[in-house]
């Protein structure tokens, strides 16, 4: 778009204006949101800056992550990631171990240790735990 303004007092001063960029109220497709929001899932991706390189604002990137997320994006986006459920189970006698066993509460849950319980499974439950929790 091309604006062109003469001087209010007729000295024969114009004014050009050369609009560059994207216009207004873009249609993307849905192959194209899913390539943008994969982009922004690479590990070291920052939002900001792949919103920038395709000309996006940031916050339509991030609606674009939770439509994902919630699985209300087009057909061509990917399935949002699937959760196992968490089971309570009622409360059981002691544990049968010898050893004492550690009880985290965290987020309405309850989670028991046993003694030699794998630590990068019990930071994972931990956090996925976290996560669900109000």
């Amino acid at each position: 778009m091309v604006h062109v303004s003469d001087d209010a007092k007729g000295g024969g001063f114009r004014r050009i204006e050369v609009l560059t960029g994207p216009g207004r109220r873009r249609k993307w497709s849905d192959d194209d949101k899913a390539r943008i929001v994969a982009e922004t899932l690479e590990p070291g991706a920052v939002v900001a800056e792949v919103a920038r390189r395709w000309q996006v604002c940031p916050q339509q990137v991030h609606g674009w992550r939770r439509e994902r997320r919630l699985g209300t994006a087009g057909p061509a986006s990917p399935p949002p990631p699937e959760f196992v459920p968490i089971v309570a189970e009622p409360p059981t006698a002691e544990p049968a171990s010898s050893g004492a066993a550690i009880e985290v509460a965290l987020a309405g849950a309850v989670v028991r240790v046993s003694p030699g319980a794998d630590p990068a499974l019990l930071t994972a439950v931990l956090r996925a735990v976290r996560a669900s929790g109000p």
